[in-house]
Order: C-alpha cells, then sequence, then structure tokens
C-alpha cells in the first residue's frame, strides 16, 4: 500500500491552533506527526527554564519524539505550533507493525528515517563547529521565508544566541 494512503486510512487528522502544544518535553507520545498545513517549532527547555529551539517544522515534513514512541520514554523535546496547524498522526508502532508485512511502507520508513538523521547530522555540524554569523548566514540563504515568518527572539534561540547577538549580527550583514 502507498505510504500516504496508509496515512489516511490508518491515522487521525488533528486541527491545533497558534500556540497549541502538541506534546511537551516531559510527556509521553507514541505519535509521527505529518504536517498537512502550518508551522512549528520543537524546543528544549533546560533546568532554568531556557529556551533551545532545535528545528523549525514545516508542511509536508514530519516530527514525532522518537524516544518516547519507540522506547516509551518521556520526550525530550516539546512541540507548539507558530500558526494554526493540520496535521495527521499515527502512531509509531503501527507503522512498525504494517512496515513488516508491506514493503511499499518499509521503504518509506527507511528514506524518512534517513532524511531525519541527515537533517540531525546537519544541525549538530552547523551548532558545533560554525560561528553564529555562519549560522544565520546559512539560514538566510537555505531558509529565507523562515526568517519573515518566525520571531526575531525565536531565530535567535534557534541560532543558540541572544536576541541583541541576533540584531548585531544583522547590522553587520547589511
Amino acid at each position: 500500500m502507498d505510504f500516504f494512503e496508509y496515512i489516511k486510512q490508518y491515522g487521525d487528522e488533528a486541527t491545533f491552533e497558534k500556540g497549541a502544544h502538541i506534546f511537551r518535553q516531559g510527556d509521553e507520545n507514541k505519535f509521527l506527526y505529518f504536517v498537512k498545513e502550518g508551522d512549528l517549532k520543537a524546543y528544549y527547555n533546560n533546568v532554568d527554564g531556557k529556551e533551545t529551539i532545535k528545528s523549525f517544522i514545516m508542511p509536508n515534513d514530519i516530527i514525532g519524539s522518537l524516544t518516547s514512541a519507540y522506547l516509551h520514554e518521556k520526550c525530550s523535546f516539546s512541540l507548539q505550533c507558530l500558526s494554526g496547524c493540520k496535521l495527521n498522526k499515527i502512531s509509531f508502532n503501527e507503522l512498525v507493525l504494517a512496515s513488516k508485512s508491506d514493503h511499499q511502507i518499509a521503504n518509506k520508513m527507511i528514506e524518512f528515517l534517513t532524511i531525519f538523521a541527515m537533517k540531525k547530522e546537519k544541525r549538530e555540524y552547523e551548532l558545533l563547529c560554525l560561528s553564529a554569523e555562519e549560522r544565520y548566514r546559512l539560514l538566510a540563504n537555505d531558509q529565507p521565508d523562515l526568517l519573515e515568518m518566525v520571531t526575531q527572539n525565536d531565530i535567535a534561540k534557534y541560532l543558540g544566541i541572544t536576541p541583541v547577538g541576533l540584531s548585531r549580527i544583522k547590522n553587520r550583514q547589511q
């Protein structure tokens, strides 16, 4: 069966308002979410309550806490809508079971997990090896629409800098 037909048939559509949380750090959540409409942010809160954004999620992206869905542990991050969102959600375990008997579904799962791993590798490289200015320049080149869509505060949290630091970088770029 086609992967997306499977999601339509066995998944549930859910609608969320801007600001709504799909799940929070510390929750248990067994679902993967396929973004049909809207934008989200995935973020961590440290013990002092400081927020760091790990990623922005756009239409046609897939997101979920694999640690929670696969290992049945608590989510290590929170997922929040930056706009009104329409998502299809499906149990990760159901997808794993379906992939054992359907090669199309298995191949698509492998593709999604590979894409996820590559995005994670790229993000780690950027945070560990590039300066804040280089990270900003890369973001501006790769996702210029994102800079217009999300708050400057969220951009700073994504880049791992303060809003003042972001302002200085932007002023130097002009």
